[in-house]
């Protein structure tokens, strides 16, 4: 290739080329053919970084998408680290990006520090409880007067939701046909607590009139529950907590076909549910762990040693965070395998292990 770029550079002939070299003009002629060549054989060879995952990596990502639409270029990553695979934020969203290929070979809240943020130190110290309502169909608009459906069924579930802030556990759930007393909301919680074994010392909830009449409070001094932590009316971000569990499951009951009519039906589609986002799903605010990971003190999958992709990595370099050993040598080639929780297509398991 060399002789090839200082016959361009000084425009020589085949023949003034072949006999500054002491070669043949036949054999300069074939080495013009094969520039355009690929592969291992090629005349020209390029180096290839040593950041550069192989195709397979990209057509993982890309599966994984197509599977789950979902899910986003972090939720992506933090799966796949749990797995085994590191990759970056960015890379994932880069890899989503680009042209998809064909199939490899087999061979290869507001928390700007104005308003007072309430933080748990451990397991137990505070939960969160709230109301919300499932619609069954699309909504509760109706072109006609009154100009909605009521809140109850058969037109919508009420759900009642109990979660750990330290952990971002779901403790308990209840399914209601129309708006819950507050004794069924306390029956609700002393389900979850009896589950626990123990009570919270706080409770977060907003002020409606489930969480704010003296069944609710009489029940809380009876358990050794602290006067609870009402949101501030009208704040959006009060509840963050809890009101982004209620938008990752209304966004979860809202794949299926059709919301079930039945309450059992239902309820165990909310149990799915829940049992996937507590034991599969990693949570940001946790750094990739799910929540039964730090409620049972597990060690978290996604510190575990990786599968490395790339053949040249170094083992001593960093991987995407969080930074573990590599799992045998470098240029492994792996395989992925995506289960469904009950066969949910929304609710994905993913399990990556080394090809045979």
């Amino acid at each position: 290739m060399a002789i090839l770029q200082l016959r361009a550079a000084r425009n020589w002939s085949l023949e003034q080329t072949a006999k500054a070299f002491l070669v043949t003009a036949e054999t300069i002629a074939s080495w013009i053919k094969r520039v355009d060549e690929q592969g291992p054989d090629a005349l020209v060879q390029l180096p290839e970084p040593v950041n550069r995952y192989p195709d397979l990596v990209r057509y993982v990502v890309q599966q994984l998408k197509s599977l789950c639409p979902m899910l986003g270029k972090m939720k992506i990553a933090q799966i796949l680290a749990r797995a085994g695979l590191h990759l970056g934020v960015a890379t994932v969203g880069r890899m989503l990006k680009e042209e998809p290929r064909p199939v490899p070979p087999a061979k290869d809240g507001d928390t700007t520090g104005k308003h007072r943020v309430v933080t748990a130190k451990y397991l137990g110290h505070l939960w969160h409880t709230d109301l919300t309502v499932v619609p069954v169909a699309r909504g509760f608009w109706t072109a006609w007067l009154p100009f909605t459906l009521p809140q109850c069924w058969p037109f919508a579930w009420w759900l009642a939701l109990a979660e750990d802030h330290f952990s971002r556990r779901v403790m308990g759930y209840a399914v209601f046909l129309k708006e819950p007393s507050s004794t069924e909301v306390c029956s609700m919680l002393n389900q979850a607590i009896a589950a626990a074994g123990k009570a919270p010392r706080h409770i977060v909830c907003d002020q409606g009139p489930q969480f704010d009449y003296d069944a609710f409070r009489r029940r809380r001094r009876r358990k050794g529950i602290k006067p609870p932590r009402y949101g501030a009316i009208g704040k959006h971000g009060s509840l963050a907590v809890i009101e982004r569990l209620i938008l990752t499951l209304k966004m979860l009951l809202r794949c299926l076909p059709l919301v079930p009519l039945h309450k059992s039906d239902f309820r165990r589609e909310v149990g799915l549910a829940i049992d996937w986002y507590n034991e599969h799903r990693p949570h940001m605010t946790l750094g990739g762990r799910t929540p039964n990971e730090v409620y049972a003190g597990g060690y978290p999958a996604n510190r575990k040693p990786r599968y490395e992709p790339r053949e040249r990595w170094p083992r001593s370099s960093v991987c995407a965070k969080p930074v573990t050993l590599v799992k045998g040598r470098p240029g492994a080639r792996i395989e992925i395998d995506v289960d469904f929780a009950s066969s949910r297509r929304h609710l994905p398991i993913v399990h990556v292990k080394r090809a045979a």
